[in-house]
């Protein structure tokens, strides 16, 4: 069972699936996509302000209850810190288990409680004139 943490500036990079245990049947990968639009505006980003320790502490607790409470094996969270232009990854989950059902509860679950719980906050970056 394995939870895993990363806070990183800007975009995240593309990655492949990661290695699973042997009895898992079933993989979640989330990717949040900074949009063109924010509440109808034309951006250029998102710029990202976190309380590091904090959450990662938080994001990591969330992780041990998907292990926890939904039995799911491994949780894999990375979020962007800083700018992150439209059209990158600035949000990645990875959930991992045995059943589909479980690892689809869990990854809603999760993604929830992130954006109740875990201090994080996006700061839309209006698009210059000519760029939206």
């Amino acid at each position: 069972m394995t939870v895993r943490v990363a806070i990183c500036d800007g975009p995240l990079a593309e990655t492949t699936r990661p290695q699973t245990a042997g009895d898992d049947g079933a993989v979640v990968v989330f990717e949040g996509i900074v949009r063109r639009l924010e509440n109808g505006r034309p951006i250029s980003g998102l710029t990202y302000d976190v309380y590091s320790p904090m959450a990662e502490n938080l994001l990591q607790e969330l992780g041990q209850s998907l292990i926890h409470d939904f039995g799911v094996t491994t949780v894999i969270v990375e979020h962007s810190r800083g700018f992150v232009p439209v059209g990158q990854c600035s949000f990645r989950l990875v959930v991992s288990g045995c059943h589909r059902q479980e690892v689809f509860r869990a990854a809603q679950w999760f993604i929830d409680r992130l954006k109740e719980d875990v201090p994080i906050w996006k700061k839309p970056v209006p698009a210059q004139a000519g760029t939206g």
